[in-house]
């Protein structure tokens, strides 16, 4: 490990304290986590203690774990993610922290934090359901505000519940249900007998 690394790991344990869950760090990067009660007081000590100075949210989305490592996750599903530069120290950081109601996953939001957070939060709140109390403007981002669900938990169907189309008897946009039969498509590989056997050619 570097020795930028680890002074980051020295200033986030001096200035985090027992806020912090987690500390991790693989291939170079670390990952911070953090509980759900110090979230919004954490992530403010990122961006204002001097020896951390995190200026930056270049990125916060929401993550659904509930088939992380083939089923074997046993944590609580709805995770919020955000990577955090530090232009003064040159610094990265990832920061997780988990909704602890799988239910109705609720983080605070950080949008007070970092105005960049804005657009994000919509987007996981729209793709995930993750909701955000104190976020002036929280709906829907990427979907039609008729849409039903959040398309990218690990639960939703890949077809979907409605489809769209536009009627032109009625001269608007109409939904119905989905026409499309759920079916599996396995690919049909042909191969010749003696396919990767490096003796045969």
């Amino acid at each position: 490990m570097s020795a930028k690394l680890e002074l980051l790991i020295q200033n986030l344990r001096k200035h985090l304290g027992d806020r912090i869950a987690g500390l991790r760090t693989a291939f170079g990067e670390i990952t911070l986590d953090v509980d759900a009660a110090a979230y919004p007081e954490a992530m403010r000590t990122l961006r204002d203690e001097p020896e951390l100075r995190f200026e930056e949210l270049s990125d916060l989305c929401g993550v659904d774990y509930s088939t992380y490592g083939n089923g074997r996750w046993q944590g609580k599903r709805f995770g919020v993610v955000l990577h955090l530069l530090s232009v003064t120290h040159n610094w990265r950081l990832r920061a997780r922290c988990f909704a602890d109601d799988d239910d109705f996953p609720a983080m605070p939001s950080v949008v007070s934090v970092w105005n960049s957070a804005n657009w994000y939060e919509r987007e996981a709140f729209d793709l995930f359901g993750i909701v955000f109390p104190g976020h002036a403007d929280l709906r829907r981002l990427l979907s039609d505000y008729g849409f039903v669900g959040h398309a990218f938990r690990k639960d939703f169907p890949i077809s979907g519940y409605v489809e769209m189309r536009y009627d032109p008897e009625q001269k608007r946009v109409v939904y119905q249900p989905v026409s499309i039969e759920p079916r599996e498509i396995t690919p049909r590989v042909v191969r010749e007998e003696n396919y990767g056997d490096v003796g045969n050619g």
